[in-house]
């Protein structure tokens, strides 16, 4: 069963939450993060991309930006912006998104439940993206980064959730310039901690990573390498129920065409594929259904009986995709590592699939139906992986609002 524990969080001044709230840090680049953090000292990007507070072309994963980063960190803290909490404590967090709420548990989870398979996942993690979160975690000393994790929804839980937040009233309440609305309530009764702890170690066996394996697996190796920290025995995490999340579809953009001609492309597509051109965007409304986008024009795409197989991953959309069209006709045969493909979270919209083949910049798009909760948790559950890039949460929890010192 799944051990979480609360924590002292390192957080912003009240009236100071909405200014210190930021994005998080892989779905910014520097350019955007300074614009966004322009004439706000008090922006947490300042923390999770320093490199906007040192020189252009500044290496961002140089030890400059990590030691600029701990600057601000502890800047940030003796300047009063930020506080540590006096006491461990639970935190609920609800975001509203276009009118949906979801509300989650902010608790620290076990180092141990990840290496021992109870957190589970469902990705492979890039070993550079893992150094660069190891090399900030041991830099500050803090983790910054929240790992959404998902479980099987449990009705106890949730109505204690509720009645909690239906008695108190949150510590931060703003909507951010995205619209996106952030509530965040303190559980600081001992009672009611040691009742959620026991909770979740009785009735919760697994929890499954949603967004952030390179922020586990990093605070897993951070953990490793400091033996003698309790506080890095743990990391930090937000809870959700499954009955509360939507994933979006997380499409892919491609360089070139590997040699074909569009005509050439298209009867190879039919092999596979059932192919209608589309007046307007395709956006897939069932499973097995795709979007392409080239040369100025939207084709539908349905597989063919036999292009899949009923296992958790062959039966996937992101499986049909990278077998039968970018490996079999693109040459795109390592998603993780070819320089040719890109990804675009669907929170983007398909204008911006449009956006990259009509600049010249990606020859071909294609949009995918979103891959389901429970077709997470079957693949997890299997001990199989997706091909990167299958899931696409929304909205984004915040950074800066709750910190780990470790």
């Amino acid at each position: 069963m799944i051990n979480i524990q609360p924590f002292a969080a390192l957080r912003p001044q009240t009236g100071l939450a909405a200014a210190v709230a930021a994005r998080p840090y892989d779905v910014l680049n520097s350019q955007e993060a300074a614009e966004e953090a322009q004439g706000n000292p008090n922006s947490f990007l300042h923390v999770t991309k320093a490199e906007i507070d040192l020189p252009a072309g500044t290496d961002i994963h140089s030890q400059a930006v990590y030691d600029q980063a701990k600057d601000n960190l502890d800047a940030m803290t003796r300047k009063g912006v930020l506080f540590q909490e006096d006491k461990p404590c639970y935190y609920i967090y609800e975001l509203v998104m276009n009118g949906r709420a979801q509300t989650g548990l902010v608790a620290l989870s076990s180092v141990d439940d990840y290496n021992n398979d109870r957190i589970k996942k469902h990705e492979f993690t890039r070993p550079e993206k893992e150094k660069d979160r190891i090399d900030h975690m041991r830099t500050i000393r803090a983790q910054t980064g929240n790992v959404f994790l998902a479980y099987r929804d449990v009705s106890e839980i949730d109505a204690l959730i509720a009645d909690w937040k239906k008695s108190h009233s949150p510590i931060y309440d703003f909507t951010a310039n995205d619209a996106i609305e952030h509530r965040i309530w303190v559980v600081d009764m001992r009672e009611t901690v040691d009742q959620i702890t026991k909770i979740f170690a009785e009735q919760v066996p697994a929890t499954y990573i949603a967004d952030g394996h390179h922020r586990a697996a990093s605070a897993a190796k951070v953990s490793a390498a400091l033996p003698d920290s309790e506080a890095a025995k743990y990391f930090l995490t937000t809870l959700f129920p499954a009955g509360q999340l939507a994933i979006l579809d997380y499409n892919r953009v491609v360089k070139d065409l590997n040699g074909h001609s569009e005509g050439e492309l298209l009867n190879a597509l039919e092999e596979d594929f059932t192919i209608t051109r589309e007046a307007e965007a395709v956006r897939p409304g069932s499973l097995h259904e795709f979007g392409m986008y080239l040369n100025k024009n939207w084709y539908r795409l349905q597989a063919k009986p036999g292009t899949w197989t009923e296992d958790p991953i062959g039966v996937l959309d992101v499986s049909i995709l990278s077998d039968k069209i970018l490996n079999k006709l693109l040459g795109v045969r390592d998603q993780r590592t070819d320089k040719r493909i890109d990804f675009v979270g669907g929170i983007r919209g398909l204008g911006e699939l449009e956006k990259r083949v009509n600049s010249g910049e990606m020859a071909i798009a294609f949009s995918l139906y979103p891959v389901s909760i429970h077709q997470l948790f079957d693949i997890a559950d299997s001990g199989s992986v997706m091909p990167p890039k299958s899931t696409w949460f929304e909205p984004k929890l915040r950074d800066g609002l709750l910190t780990h010192r470790i």
